[in-house]
């Protein structure tokens, strides 16, 4: 290492930096699910109404990713994250300031702006691929995703008790304590990548390279961030696992806000303990099955790992629709969910660097954030089977027709990225 520069930090530390960041803004897309059923109430909003306010959010945080993770080509991670988390900040302090006397409206812009938090992951997705070396991938990335996504599930366990004990706007403050401390642990420990860390020091193109080669950096980004977005846009397999993608994280999002009212509503449960506790054995169960998944992807392959988790989903939606009435069936097709969308969420970026391995920030931007949009749009196609939020309805069951759909269709992309070379 040449005398004049410095790489703080290592892959652990760039892991935890990037989880805390991803961790902390990804709860904003619990913001809405566990009060779903009185603000149906409250602002008379029907069930299309209510799965858009639902996944605000989720939709704020998937257009980001797109720009965002592309920035992480040329600046590093540290400072588009910082962006994101204070725009979140931004967006918790409005529905503090407005709760006590909520509109349709206050509460879609100000969730919106909470959703800037959700576009971290891409960022740090970029962060920690960027830190690991090409056979640690799997592991790293399952570590990463799994840890941070327990945020939602566990954000719908304490939103529902806070706002019982303190009541919605103290809810809102204390969730600003929460994110601020995250953001000042993000500020100690979060660490770009030494490629990053020596072009800021001012090392040449080349040298940055062959020094981080040095220290075991092997992924390094293509040119800038727009040149990042051509280059994997023109990548067949950037589509094909955008698709996937969207089929299982997005369904993470949507399920995770969905999940307390459908369990209030189709079962006639309270939603704290019951139906915020089922929800969380999905959000939390899908994010444990995520660190899982990026191990098995190291062993098996992200391909193979894939194809079973798809085939877990499949099952569990066919399980849902057909649970009316059922509770067991229906807590059953919950957990083949979580496996599925958790394990394949992680085994999507197994595949990633293995398919595009250059211009990562790029390619993580593209199915992270299109990929996610399925956290707002789910909500909404579920929403055209239902009558009436506010009444048990056989329509929530249906509505999980679109995940089969989807699980089906993610199977036929599966199989074409397994058949075709691996080749723009």
């Amino acid at each position: 290492m040449a005398p004049s520069y410095k790489i703080k930090g290592s892959p652990a530390q760039g892991l935890f930096g990037a989880t805390v960041a991803f961790f902390i803004g990804l709860a904003a897309v619990a913001l809405f699910g566990p009060t779903a059923k009185s603000l149906a109430k409250t602002l008379n909003l029907d069930a299309v109404s209510l799965g858009f306010l639902i996944g605000i959010p989720s939709l704020m945080g998937a257009l980001l990713r797109i720009p965002f993770g592309a920035l992480v080509e040329t600046t590093g991670g540290k400072i588009p994250n910082l962006i994101l988390l204070t725009f979140a900040f931004i967006g918790i302090t409005g529905l503090a300031l407005t709760i006590n006397q909520p509109t349709f409206w206050t509460l879609a812009f100000f969730g919106a702006v909470a959703g800037f938090g959700v576009a971290t992951f891409s960022v740090s997705m970029a962060q920690v691929s960027y830190w690991y070396p090409k056979k640690k991938q799997g592991t790293a990335n399952g570590i990463y995703g799994g840890v941070a996504n327990l945020s939602p599930g566990i954000a719908s366990l304490w939103i529902p008790l806070a706002l019982g004990l303190y009541g919605a706007q103290n809810t809102y403050w204390l969730w600003l304590v929460y994110l601020g401390s995250g953001i000042l642990l993000y500020l100690l420990f979060g660490k770009n990548a030494p490629y990053f860390q020596l072009r800021k020091q001012g090392a040449s193109e080349d040298e940055a390279r062959r020094l981080a080669a040095e220290v075991g950096q092997e992924l390094f980004p293509q040119g800038t961030a727009v040149q990042s977005l051509k280059t994997t846009a023109k990548y067949w397999q950037t589509w094909v696992l955008v698709g996937v993608y969207f089929t299982t994280f997005g369904g993470f999002l949507a399920l995770t806000a969905w999940f307390p009212n459908y369990w209030q509503t189709t079962f006639n449960l309270k939603l704290f303990p019951d139906a915020v506790g089922l929800t969380a054995l999905f959000s939390i169960g899908a994010s444990l099955m995520r660190v899982a998944g990026g191990f098995v992807s190291d062993k098996l392959g992200g391909e193979r790992t894939a194809f079973g988790a798809i085939g877990v989903l499949v099952v569990g939606a066919a399980l849902m629709i057909f649970s009316t009435g059922n509770f067991g069936l229906a807590v059953t097709g919950l957990v083949l969910l979580a496996i599925g969308m958790g394990v394949n969420n992680a085994a999507t970026f197994k595949i990633l660097p293995q398919v595009i391995p250059s211009a990562m920030g790029g390619a993580s931007g593209w199915i992270g954030g299109l990929g996610a949009l399925g956290g707002f749009l789910f909500p909404i196609v579920q929403g055209l089977f239902i009558r009436d939020p506010k009444v048990a309805d056989p329509g929530y069951n249906l509505s999980f027709v679109v995940y089969l759909a989807a699980g089906l269709l993610s199977l036929v992309l599966l199989t074409i990225l397994t058949r075709k070379k691996a080749r723009p």
